[in-house]
């Protein structure tokens, strides 16, 4: 039986939809995971439980167990953090498609990143504070508001503004204590419009770059309350983008796989905010193929199994996707208003993530969103229009603690 194997997946969003389309495929998905709440998904033919995933001599073990009795291992795959070039190095061991492995662990790590590409024009300023080093006289200290990243941090986790010199070395203080034994990524904040970009290369050919543009809560967090699709931009602009890209990708040595980059419009010049080494998570798929026809993540294990994606737009439409978020922690009583939102038309979905009892709180990372509606139309304005009154729709009834 032709399998893939899956590390790692989330409860909801792009890793767990790529298993309900692996299965479409007609593959046996095999899902490894650390925990026991997904060990009855119905996306999945077997699911096998690991402690430690990134134990590789157990993993081995295992796949080489599913080999034994017949399973044919057509590739090793992952959507999440920090599961990407780990799975990408399963494959390679396994003798499999040849995805860049070496450039995914590169990405995984904010600092390495910036570190490569320090020498490209669309790297902002930087500054590297290791374990040791003193906050006395920290030279960035002048080009406040800054950025301060915990290097492995991802959904916007870690990732924290501070305006202040006190807030500066309270921020460094506390992410010490949560990252003893790591360095802290220090960048400047930079004013402007900031894009997404999902990319899939393959055999050194860029095969897809879909770009929006993102809607950001900066209340000293990162949350994006917003995706419009497709990004609306001047041909210089996007000409520019297409350059910067494909030098990035070669600087990198990125020659088969997938990853979206953030990217920032700066005075109409781009600077790079960040890259990360698999599709965006949450809604991303239903975005593209909403306004496109495109079903990405189809095309991204086509990749990884080495045969040729299929990214032929079937439509052209615009496509607003809305998060929403609550201001105050406390039990969640019920939601509603659901119905009424689907009932807008141009809405195509509606999601809500927490069940009555779960505990709420402000958005501290991308996984403190807990609804989603996405709406569709021939103009962005519109498509924008319909998805904001949707979201009036919907209401949070908490019990505050």
């Amino acid at each position: 039986m032709k399998s893939l194997v899956f590390i790692g997946t989330y409860k909801f969003g792009t890793s767990k939809e790529a298993l309900t389309i692996a299965k479409e495929m007609g593959y046996e998905v095999i899902l490894f995971t650390n925990k026991h709440s997904q060990l009855d998904f119905l996306e999945v033919n077997q699911v096998i439980f690991i402690d430690d995933l990134l134990n590789e001599q157990q993993v081995m073990n295992e796949i080489f167990l599913l080999q034994k009795i017949g399973k044919q291992i057509c590739a090793c795959v992952s959507f999440i953090d920090p599961y990407v070039s780990y799975a990408a190095c399963l494959s390679k061991t396994l003798g499999l498609e040849p995805v860049s492995l070496r450039p995914l662990s590169i990405m995984e790590n904010k600092i390495r990143l910036r570190e490569t590409l320090k020498h490209l024009p669309i790297t902002p300023a930087y500054w590297i504070i290791h374990p040791e080093d003193s906050l006395q006289n920290l030279k960035c200290k002048s080009h406040l508001p800054l950025i301060i990243k915990a290097p492995v941090s991802n959904g916007s986790k870690d990732v924290l503004m501070v305006k202040t010199p006190v807030k500066l070395t309270n921020t460094i203080h506390k992410l010490r204590d949560k990252y003893p034994n790591s360095s802290l990524l220090i960048e400047e904040f930079l004013e402007g419009s900031q894009y997404l970009i999902e990319l899939v290369i393959q055999n050194d050919e860029l095969k897809l770059m879909e770009v929006m543009e993102q809607d950001i809560d900066y209340n000293g967090k990162f949350i994006v309350s917003a995706y419009k699709y497709p990004a609306i931009l001047e041909e210089t602009l996007y000409k520019a983008l297409t350059s910067h890209i494909l030098t990035i990708v070669g600087e990198l040595g990125f020659s088969s796989g997938s990853c979206h980059m953030e990217m920032k419009l700066v005075q109409n010049e781009w600077k790079l905010i960040e890259i990360n080494p698999r599709m965006s998570g949450g809604v991303m798929n239903q975005i593209i193929e909403e306004g496109t026809g495109i079903n990405l993540l189809k095309g991204i294990l086509n990749t990884y199994l080495g045969k040729e994606p299929e990214f032929t737009k079937t439509r052209n439409k615009y496509v607003n996707a809305r998060y929403l978020t609550v201001q105050s922690r406390g039990k969640l009583l019920k939601v509603k208003g659901k119905e009424r939102a689907l009932e807008h038309d141009g809405v195509k979905y509606v999601y809500i993530k927490p069940v009555a009892g779960a505990v709420l709180k402000k958005p501290y990372s991308m996984g403190d969103r807990y609804a989603c509606i996405i709406a569709v139309s021939e103009s962005e304005d519109q498509a924008e229009e319909i998805a904001l009154r949707a979201a009036k729709e919907i209401k949070f009834y908490i019990e505050p603690f």
